[in-house]
């Protein structure tokens, strides 16, 4: 890491990662992580935001942006250092996989893959769908994803966008909230644990994006599934046995 007193410090450095404020007198956040995104020798160094401004809209364009997190002041130590653990392990996670992995991206995926997929049949994307599909789980960010197929997230976001009219990092929170949504409607889970299993580092932040894509939380919405539930059962029920009734009399009867 380094410290940031010039926006050419990370193309002279290339340090593992950067933290970066919004609110700073020559340049704010914003256009520091546009411009190193821009940049193909700076565009997967992991980026963290640590600011006071903490607004919905803040937080939302900082992650479509390409941030790979969010802390707000106050944050303790122990946060900041959690937050950098885990982007320094995903970053050597992904480094390996892209080795690994790259020759296969275009492959297609084993049976178990999801038939019912959210994604468009667009074969050019191909390759950022079947990553987001197997990593989505993971916490992955356009950052992420642009590494895994050999773009710039800029110019990646700029080919997602212009053929679905969607960014990628929209597409990573469909994917989980349409993997939330059986979760929360079958199993007994607790909110945090699906959470946790979507990739989410707290249950705050999926919280959020649950509600801006649903209207309502996530503990709201399980509890007006599990009222509709019981009412089409019913409703099945009564047609089974209506079926059985009108099979022993007769219509005409």
């Amino acid at each position: 890491m380094v410290n940031l007193p010039k926006l050419d410090a990370p193309q002279k450095h290339l340090p593992d990662l950067v933290i970066c404020d919004i609110q700073m007198p020559d340049m704010d956040g914003y256009s520091v992580l546009t411009r190193l995104r821009q940049d193909p020798d700076t565009a997967i160094i992991p980026f963290i935001f640590l600011t006071g401004s903490n607004t919905q809209k803040d937080v939302r364009k900082g992650m479509e942006l390409g941030a790979d997190d969010y802390l707000t002041k106050p944050s303790t130590i122990e946060d900041l250092l959690r937050a950098i653990a885990v982007r320094l392990e995903k970053q050597a996670f992904l480094r390996y996989w892209y080795a690994t992995n790259s020759h296969q991206v275009t492959q297609p995926l084993p049976s178990s893959f999801n038939s019912e997929s959210i994604f468009p049949s667009i074969p050019q994307l191909k390759a950022v769908f079947d990553f987001i599909e197997a990593n989505y789980r993971q916490g992955i960010t356009l950052s992420d994803v642009a590494l895994a197929v050999g773009y710039s997230p800029a110019y990646l976001t700029n080919r997602v966008a212009k053929q679905t009219g969607e960014t990628v990092n929209g597409w990573i929170v469909k994917r989980r909230m349409a993997a939330a949504r059986p979760l929360l409607r079958n199993t007994n889970q607790t909110i945090d644990q699906i959470a946790i299993a979507l990739g989410y580092q707290n249950t705050c932040h999926f919280s959020r994006q649950f509600r801006q894509h649903h209207g309502l939380s996530p503990k709201i919405w399980r509890k007006q599934q599990q009222l509709i539930q019981p009412s089409r059962s019913a409703k099945l029920e009564l047609i089974k046995n209506r079926s059985e009734l009108e099979k022993l009399v007769p219509l005409g009867c």
